[in-house]
């Protein structure tokens, strides 16, 4: 009983390994993972008495387990089961297609990754790049609607910078959870992105099952109280105008809405700048006629060298202004419930443009491309004062002291970008840059009875 048993030494150390990984994976682990989580928890909670709209249990769900709901969800399960019959291919087969588009959409949302670092790169780069303006009301918009209710910013897409613009200027709301595209889609940055809540879609999938595994995804967010951000026009606006809205996401969003339960209120959202960063890339991409953004990544890293120059020499310039704007949201229980996917699209687009900020840039540009003369300096505050829209588009509130300060300076901005030359004691268009013009007029074109963007196409045609 009590003799010594001899082991060798290769033995011993299997056993002790062994020993340590069993206490590690049946103590250690889970009682690590039960710490962090309680602190995260009372995290969360703290972070959820400002927040306007706090974050809801779906969201903060394991991905694993909402990856396992999305599959397993009945309709879901039907639309495998016609997949396989249409595909002649085995159910099995099927149900691993579905696994592998839920794993593609379901974020794993961290509110770490999302308020300590989303948040405040957003905060930060929004400010180091642009004068950021808001609506006088963009926070009674949000505070008038129903606390219960699911909030849906629906927004036109001018640039790349929208996310980073309204991620910022809602973190003291809510933290959103974005539909981006393909491009996101890239490692490590769809790490950082699915850590943020956002959700892949493929623009160009046209596969049942796919749309099934996508529309049921979003429809269990929006039942369950998640603030989501779209961007219904399909992408970018590639000649700066405000597209017809597409019914997508829209349809999905609609099709889960339940009188009975939550309603669901879209926020019209218009964003707007002094200068987009890819306007030339969009300005091409329309002129070939497709969504080909042909940007290298060696381009993209020499502009953010040449910015980090400009500010290690103090020479460095914001890019104008970048304004973001609530209009009066939508509420899809005060449309009752023979509302119509098309007039809602509608609605929400006419919305939108009535809130279209008029940076000075674009409104320069309408201007210049109104006349083929130069344009005396001394008059310029007088004809920007009478080329505002009267009616809609949002204006700052400027004394004429502000007024002249931005109108100098957008000039000059748009000087330095050999848009406009001086001549004869005032300013004249570039005519090589006449594109460049019509992109930046077209973004408030619709705000005024006569579209002077068309008109001057049509004379340059003629």
């Amino acid at each position: 009983m009590m003799r010594s048993v001899e082991l060798p030494l290769w033995l011993f150390v299997l056993i002790v390994l062994f020993a340590a990984v069993t206490f590690a994976s049946h103590f250690l682990f889970p009682s690590v993972r039960w710490f962090f989580r309680r602190r995260l928890e009372r995290a969360v909670s703290r972070l959820n008495e400002r927040l306007t709209r706090p974050i809801e249990p779906f969201k903060l769900a394991r991905r694993h387990d909402m990856i396992q709901r999305l599959i397993y969800d009945p309709e879901v399960t039907e639309a495998i089961v016609q997949h396989a019959s249409e595909n002649d291919v085995p159910e099995n087969v099927a149900f691993e297609q579905a696994r592998r588009y839920a794993r593609e959409i379901v974020p794993s949302f961290s509110a770490f990754a999302y308020f300590s670092f989303g948040a405040r790169v957003a905060r930060w780069l929004a400010t180091a790049l642009y004068d950021v303006r808001t609506g006088l009301n963009n926070d009674q918009q949000i505070q008038s609607v129903d606390p219960d209710a699911t909030v849906v910013f629906v927004m036109n897409h001018r640039s790349n910078m929208d996310y980073v613009l309204v991620t910022y200027l809602a973190a003291r709301a809510s933290a959103l959870s974005y539909a981006v595209g393909e491009w996101a889609r890239v490692w490590p940055l769809s790490r950082l992105i699915k850590s943020m809540g956002a959700y892949f879609i493929r623009r160009r999938s046209r596969g049942a099952l796919y749309r099934k595994v996508l529309s049921r995804y979003v429809r269990m967010a929006t039942a369950a109280g998640v603030t989501q951000a779209i961007f219904p026009e399909g992408g970018l606006s590639v000649n700066g105008r405000l597209m017809p809205l597409k019914m997508g996401l829209l349809s999905y969003v609609v099709e889960g809405y339940d009188p009975s339960k939550r309603d669901v209120v879209f926020v019209p959202v218009a964003i707007n700048y002094d200068r987009v960063l890819e306007d030339r890339v969009l300005i091409a991409a329309h002129k070939r006629g497709d969504r080909r953004f042909g940007v290298s990544i060696t381009v993209v890293m020499a502009a953010i060298l040449r910015l980090l120059w400009q500010w290690m020499t103090r020479r460095y310039r914001k890019f104008g202004t970048a304004s973001v704007v609530f209009g009066p949201p939508v509420s899809l229980a005060a449309l009752g419930q023979d509302h119509d996917l098309e007039t809602l699209a509608e609605t929400l687009r006419a919305r939108i443009q009535d809130v279209m900020p008029v940076p000075f840039v674009p409104l320069l540009a309408r201007m210049f491309l109104q006349t083929d003369t130069p344009i005396p300096e001394a008059d310029m505050t007088h004809r920007i004062k009478t080329a505002m829209p009267s009616q809609r588009g949002t204006r700052p509130p400027l004394t004429d002291d502000d007024l002249n300060s931005r109108i100098s300076r957008a000039l000059d901005d748009m000087e330095r970008r050999e848009m406009i030359r001086r001549a004869n004691n005032g300013w004249e268009k570039v005519s090589d840059e006449l594109d460049l013009f019509r992109f930046y007029a077209n973004s408030i074109d619709d705000l005024y009875p006569d579209s002077i963007t068309s008109q001057d196409a049509a004379h340059a045609k003629s």
